[in-house]
Formats: structure tokens, C-alpha cells, sequence
């Protein structure tokens, strides 16, 4: 299992508010070249995402399932790309004084991934969650996407006469 570990400047609902979006899922996951359908359930348990991975002209379709959802803090997801394999992948968001702890646990479950020794899969599955936590972060911080964590306090409106 390989983990990755970021501080966002913003709050858990953000970073779930971008999960839930299931047509963002190629502008955080690296790997991820287009999505082709969403299911109208997503985020809901047994959902499905309908994705494509690679690089046109080699581009291989996959699909991604939600397994667990709990909004705010942890969502399970088993994403599938064969011939490459599958993955269980989860997220999960601690609130801090400045933010959130986003954490992305990733498992190879089967295919070639899973048969690979864990100090070879390890490194590379390392590297690419910190891009894919990196692309989530852009998201969850974008005012695009909701409030941002704020400490500033609305000041009163004054009463005309």
C-alpha cells in the first residue's frame, strides 16, 4: 500500500464537494484522460465512474466504483484499468486549525499491479498520489468550489435613516 499525505488550505467539505463531482475525476486523478459517463447515483455506494486512461490514440477504458462514502471525512473507491489491473483507493480528510489533512491510501488489488512486490509498486504509486493530491488541492482551494476555510468575521450593516 503506498500513502500520501497533504495540508490544504481549505475545509474537508470542500475536498468532498470535489470527490463528488464525478466529471472532475480527470483533473485530479494523473492517468486519467477523459471521462465518458457518470452514473446519477455518483457518489453514492456502488455508483460508477466511466473514464478512459492513456493518451489519445492509446487510450484504454476503466471504471471506478464507489465502495464507501462518507461525506467529509473518507470515501473507498475501486478504480479498474485493465490490462493494468485494479486499485482500492481511498481518501480521507482530517479538519485542522488551517484546513484539512487529506490523506490517499492506494492498494493494488489485482492484475499485474498486485502481483508486483510492494518496494517496486510502492515508489511509483508514491509519486504518482502526490501529483493526484496536488491536482486535488487546485480544486478543493478553488473559490470556484465553494467557500474557503475563514477565520474573518462579517462585520454588521449599518441602519440607514
Amino acid at each position: 500500500m503506498a500513502t500520501n499525505r497533504r495540508l490544504m488550505q481549505c475545509a474537508p467539505e470542500a475536498v468532498f464537494r470535489a470527490l463528488s463531482d464525478g466529471w472532475l475525476y480527470p483533473s485530479w486523478v494523473v492517468g486519467a484522460a477523459r471521462m465518458r459517463e457518470v452514473d446519477a447515483a455518483w457518489p453514492a455506494p456502488r455508483a460508477t465512474l466511466h473514464h478512459s486512461v492513456g493518451t489519445w490514440p492509446f487510450l484504454l477504458n476503466g471504471t471506478t466504483t464507489m465502495l464507501e462514502w462518507h461525506p467529509n471525512r473518507k470515501a473507498v473507491m475501486q478504480a479498474r484499468g485493465w490490462p493494468i489491473g485494479e486499485a482500492r483507493v481511498t481518501v480521507e480528510a482530517e479538519k485542522t486549525h488551517s484546513g484539512c489533512l487529506v490523506s490517499i491510501h492506494e492498494t493494488p488489488v489485482r492484475g499485474p499491479g498486485a502481483a508486483l512486490p510492494a518496494f517496486l509498486t510502492g515508489p511509483m504509486l508514491r509519486w504518482r498520489n502526490s501529483e493526484t493530491l496536488r491536482r486535488l488541492s487546485y480544486l478543493a482551494e478553488s473559490d470556484s468550489l465553494g467557500p474557503r476555510v475563514s477565520t474573518a468575521v462579517a462585520a454588521p450593516l449599518a441602519e440607514s435613516s
